[in-house]
């Protein structure tokens, strides 16, 4: 596997390096090159080179097209490896690797690369009346030099995510992966690299953002950052950022809310509950870590819903029998338990789960079992904070209008979910949901045709579909005067 850095179109080792860890057993299974401030500084110098030559942007768009075809191709040729990789480095099982991270990421290139000419399409508006006539033409350029910096808990799909549209839209990129989970970034860079790229249009730092954040983000050659990930760090990317104004685009937390009304069907809300809070290990801005039950189904939901999550399996995340794997890290397990600890403290009940298992084939992971709790109120700090776990609490209600404002007493507002057999009750409930997606009878459906974003704490601009896509890009209005006998009217206020 790769372990440099990938700078101008070559991989470098440094002296500085960090353990990987798999999460499923506490083992090193690589070193990774650390990037130093310097290392930094030469990436962006990378990046902003091959922009202003004009290594990508003088590319036609269909040859733009060919090469994003061709890292789909390579994602999809190494998919084994790949899926294995991402198992391997965050503990996620390896079920999910291969069905959902590995194809979603190639799907993503392969959509961008085929609308990224419809999508960079000029407008142009006519303006006609008493005073002008004038035409318009709004065109949609690349912002230029991108930082993205991604998450662990999805390294390689939310990198594949971004990437896909800030090439497509004309961008260089510096890529940060977390370097937690920097190895299938970095196998990335290789699919990109034998894709021919030029050099400098794609470069891969790794190092913790304490001490490479500011170099990498307050830089006034960099037009604008991509963040994903919690909102402490959030913030300190933008006050890096501030020190040289830039755009930038937070995907930051959730404590995402699921409501069940009693008409639901009770068996799919049921099994997809469970997967909307356990799904990599809880591990996801859009688990639906609070539930709330009609009053009428309570009973039945909750008795169902512990049972079922009592009976999801934990492994070894290679094992494809395998449902819920390992936390990422020692602390993320530390974090979940002083969760549960505060909980008990504030006289919530946990229904299941809440404890590190027994068993000694996991015994060297970081594995945390699915915990429910119940008698939860919104002063608690595990309905309002994000636990970023596999923890889920389930309150009733009597009526929908209590339940919008118990979801929506948040300070995050990413997703939501409302389980109903009316449509059109489920209509006017999502509009009453304050919440960037709202998913009706499913959960979890990201369509790379459409927009994925969140209100409040949870950030601000959007990911996937046009609208994703246009956010990678600046807008420039072009005027022509079309004045009579091509004399504009300001031609006559200081006409001598």
């Amino acid at each position: 596997m790769n372990t440099g850095l990938f700078i101008n179109g070559e991989f470098k080792e440094t002296e500085e390096k960090q353990k990987v860890i798999n999460p499923s057993t506490g083992e090193v299974i690589a070193e990774v090159s650390l990037a130093s401030e310097y290392d930094v500084l030469s990436a962006v110098s990378a990046a902003r080179i091959a922009f202003d030559h004009k290594d990508w942007t003088g590319l036609t768009l269909a040859e733009r097209k060919e090469f994003l075809l061709k890292i789909s191709q390579g994602i999809l040729d190494k998919a084994g490896e790949l899926a294995a990789l991402e198992t391997l480095n965050t503990g996620k099982p390896i079920k999910e690797s291969t069905f959902m991270d590995i194809p979603s990421a190639a799907e993503t290139f392969k959509y961008f690369a085929e609308n990224l000419e419809k999508f960079l399409k000029s407008e142009t508006r006519e303006i006609a009346n008493q005073i002008a006539h004038a035409q318009g033409q709004l065109l949609r350029e690349p912002m230029g030099v991108v930082v993205l910096i991604v998450p662990w808990n999805y390294p390689l799909l939310i990198a594949s995510w971004k990437l896909a549209q800030a090439l497509a839209a004309g961008n260089t990129v510096v890529l940060k992966p977390s370097s937690l989970t920097p190895l299938t970034a970095l196998e990335l860079a290789q699919i990109i690299k034998d894709a021919g790229l030029p050099a400098g249009v794609v470069n891969v730092v790794v190092g913790s953002g304490d001490k490479i954040g500011k170099a990498l983000c307050a830089d006034k050659r960099v037009d604008m950052i991509s963040f994903t990930g919690s909102n402490e760090v959030g913030k300190k990317i933008l006050e890096y950022s501030s020190e040289n104004v830039k755009k930038t685009i937070m995907e930051l937390g959730g404590k995402s809310a699921s409501i069940i009304c009693k008409d639901a069907d009770i068996e799919a809300a049921v099994n997809s509950s469970l997967c909307s809070i356990f799904l990599n290990q809880g591990q996801m801005c859009t688990a639906m870590s609070r539930i709330f039950v009609e009053s009428d189904i309570y009973d039945r939901f909750i008795n169902d819903f512990v049972n079922k999550a009592q009976r999801i399996k934990l492994g070894q995340a290679a094992d494809f029998q395998t449902q819920m794997g390992p936390l990422i890290s020692d602390a993320q397990r530390k974090r979940a338990l002083a969760y549960i600890e505060q909980a008990k403290k504030d006289d919530a009940r946990i229904l299941c789960g809440g404890k590190i298992p027994q068993d000694e084939s996991l015994k060297n992971g970081f594995f945390f079992e699915p915990t429910v709790i119940s008698e939860v109120r919104p002063q608690m700090s595990v309905f309002k904070e994000e636990v970023f776990g596999p923890v889920v609490c389930i309150s009733k209600f009597s009526k929908i209008e209590e339940a919008l404002d118990l979801a929506n007493t948040s300070d995050f507002a990413l997703a939501a979910c409302i389980w109903t057999k009316d449509e059109a009750k489920a209509k006017e409930a999502a509009c009453g949901l304050c919440a960037g997606s709202v998913w009706v009878n499913t959960y979890g459906m990201f369509f790379n045709e459409l927009p994925y974003g969140g209100f409040k704490q949870s950030g601000y601009g959007k990911e996937l579909g046009k609208e994703g896509f246009l956010e990678y890009t600046r807008l420039k209005n072009v005027i022509v005067d079309k004045a009579k006998d091509a004399k504009p009217l300001v031609n006559y206020w200081y006409g001598f």
